[in-house]
């Protein structure tokens, strides 16, 4: 009796537990909405081939923006760029100009090795074309990018010339007899005289030094050179430099030296 009573319960309690294999989830079609890890639901497209595609990663997460660009933008583009490219020297396409290669001085001391001559710089041009080495010509766009364009942004439509009042020449400073070969004749310096904006209004560094309208501006012009520059030399250093900053990129142990 008891053999019989125990065959009873094992035959329902494998009744019983028969029914626990109906509760593992059974896989569902693929069409439906897929939750991603990040908790998002991307819906899963019916036909098989955008199906394929979501699974590779090329789902509707990518198709708000179409991979290859219509070809009327491709070509613009491409147009600009050119014209960008064109003429940029020192590795850098916001300074143009052209290679001119190895300068050699009439003097002890002046030269340029690799010189390049450099007629704009950032969109704003240079009164005359300029040659320098390109660590001068680098050292003149972050001052007309970080200080002259800012200092101006509100006066006469921005900046657009920049007056050139030297560059290289094989000369001693302050063209003084027997003097030391000055930064200029090794193609380190540049020396400017004014500021011209799209509005054909002139800045002069004479005149707008101590002129209430522009003296701050001014004066930011010669600390923000200060840096970028190893030797600032302005309107109060001496009597060479009334009506023009002179920049270079001379290096001293002790730090930039701007007077």
């Amino acid at each position: 009796m008891k053999s019989l009573v125990f065959a009873f319960v094992m035959l329902a309690g494998g009744a019983i537990a028969a029914p626990d294999t109906s509760l593992r989830p059974v896989q569902r079609d693929s069409a439906g909405p897929q939750l991603e890890a990040s908790g998002a639901i991307t819906p899963r497209p019916r036909d098989a081939a955008a199906r394929e595609a979501v699974g590779s990663g090329r789902g509707l997460a990518q198709s708000r923006r179409p991979e290859v660009r219509p070809r009327k933008f491709r070509r613009i583009a491409r147009a600009q760029e050119r014209l960008r490219k064109k003429g940029a020297v020192c590795g850098d396409v916001d300074i143009q100009g052209v290679v001119v290669g190895r300068v050699p001085g009439s003097k002890t001391g002046c030269g340029v090795a690799d010189a390049v001559r450099i007629r704009a710089v950032s969109g704003i041009a240079l009164s005359q074309h300029s040659v320098m080495d390109c660590g001068t010509a680098k050292a003149l766009k972050t001052w007309i990018d970080d200080t002259a364009k800012p200092a101006f942004s509100r006066k006469g439509g921005g900046l657009k010339n920049i007056r050139v009042a030297a560059h290289y020449a094989c000369r001693t400073r302050n063209n003084r007899p027997g003097g030391r070969i000055s930064e200029h004749g090794k193609g380190r310096a540049i020396d400017i005289s004014g500021l011209q904006m799209r509005d054909g209004t002139l800045v002069t560094v004479r005149s707008g030094w101590n002129d209430p309208a522009t003296s701050k501006a001014m004066r930011q012009l010669h600390r923000g050179a200060c840096g970028p520059f190893g030797t600032v030399l302005g309107p109060e250093s001496d009597r060479f430099h009334r009506d023009h900053f002179h920049f270079d990129t001379a290096r001293y142990r002790s730090g930039p030296y701007c007077r």
